[in-house]
């Protein structure tokens, strides 16, 4: 199985499925000197955790990473770094009722045609839970890029409810379930998605993530345009179906002088007037504060009845049991800041090692 692998310089493999034993990754290209430690690590894992409260799945995984390789005395050697994390909740059991179905949206009936075997168990392979291992290496891509660099992001809707755009304070995200900046729209939420959880179905969201700090220059011309490089990793996290960098879409909407962002030199600088561009031209970072924004679907894995079909080809009614999020949008902003980081962190080193070149 290919695809597994992400990155040029800064290299990620992640390996494991929802119900193995372990899942793990492989961090390679990382500069020897940086200090890393497990507790480090957590912290960011712990804000993509499943169980943490009643808007999320409730498998209890504690998610606790432990570092095999290249870090010595809590500082990089220049070797690979490997990760694990050990599958402490697993409910088999749970996924017994689908083993010849194929469950409508979800991986199921690709994954039978393409190799001919799939663990159904929660989805095997293709389950959201190995996205644990890209949050632990975006961690590490983070320490590359230094404190310069910062990464937030917030949910902006849920199904058809959105947020004030007005109201967005950053400060709200981390007091409240939903990394929403908007305080007034908490309480909607809450009782929106219980509702959903309660009917037995799921619903999509909508994740905007900003980063301050980019260096002008990262990004190449053509096909490693910043732009595509960000939208490919983020359309690799599972249920993402939508990706816009700044305006994105609404760009389809302005005329010319309205989308362009105006510039000039002011106390030795350049100034951008706007930043419809969300921080990129020609594929190449402007300084200006990167915007990705990003549609997640709905879960697939709901109690409610959908029609499908089984092994046999035969048409059948399926229900799937199991811990499942009701909104897989909420979790996948730690994600969607994961790939953001190594995608720059790669990028970064890609630039360094250009500037040494030309030097």
């Amino acid at each position: 199985m290919t695809g597994s692998s992400f990155g040029k310089l800064l290299k990620v493999s992640t390996w494991g499925e929802s119900h193995g034993d372990s899942i793990g990754c492989i961090v390679d290209g990382v500069p020897s000197g940086i200090k890393i430690t497990e507790n480090y690590i957590q912290k960011f894992l712990d804000l993509r955790k499943p169980g943490q409260s009643q808007f999320t799945t409730q498998r209890n995984e504690p998610d606790k990473v432990k570092i095999l390789s290249g870090v010595f005395n809590n500082v990089t050697t220049g070797t690979p770094i490997s990760l694990i994390i050990k599958n402490e909740d697993k409910k088999s059991k749970d996924y017994s009722n689908i083993s010849k179905s194929f469950r409508p949206g979800h991986a199921d009936f690709t994954y039978q045609q393409k190799f001919g075997i799939r663990d159904y168990r929660g989805g095997g392979r293709a389950s959201a839970r190995e996205t644990a291992m890209r949050v632990a290496a975006g961690a590490i891509a983070r320490k590359i890029l230094g404190k310069s660099v910062f990464i937030r992001g917030g949910l902006t809707q849920i199904g058809k409810k959105k947020i004030n755009f007005n109201s967005w304070n950053w400060n709200e995200i981390s007091q409240n379930p939903f990394f929403c900046p908007d305080k007034k729209a908490v309480k909607i939420w809450e009782k929106y998605l219980l509702d959903i959880r309660k009917s037995g179905s799921s619903i999509g969201a909508i994740v905007e993530i900003h980063v301050s700090g980019v260096p002008i220059g990262l990004g190449e011309p053509i096909f490693d345009k910043i732009d595509a490089l960000l939208a490919q990793s983020i359309m690799s996290i599972p249920a993402v179906k939508g990706v816009e960098i700044g305006n994105g879409f609404r760009s389809a909407e302005m005329k010319g002088e309205e989308n362009s962002d105006s510039m000039e030199y002011k106390k030795n600088k350049v100034i951008f007037k706007s930043n419809n561009s969300g921080g990129t031209l020609g594929g190449i970072t402007t300084g200006q504060d990167l915007i990705v924004r990003f549609a997640v679907k709905p879960t697939s894995s709901i109690l409610k009845k959908q029609k499908s079909i089984n092994l046999d080809n035969e048409n059948i009614n399926i229900s799937t049991k199991g811990r499942h999020d009701p909104c897989v949008g909420i979790r996948a902003l730690p994600v969607g800041e994961a790939m953001i980081a190594l995608v720059l962190a790669d990028c970064f080193l890609i630039n360094k090692i250009r500037k040494k070149s030309i030097s």
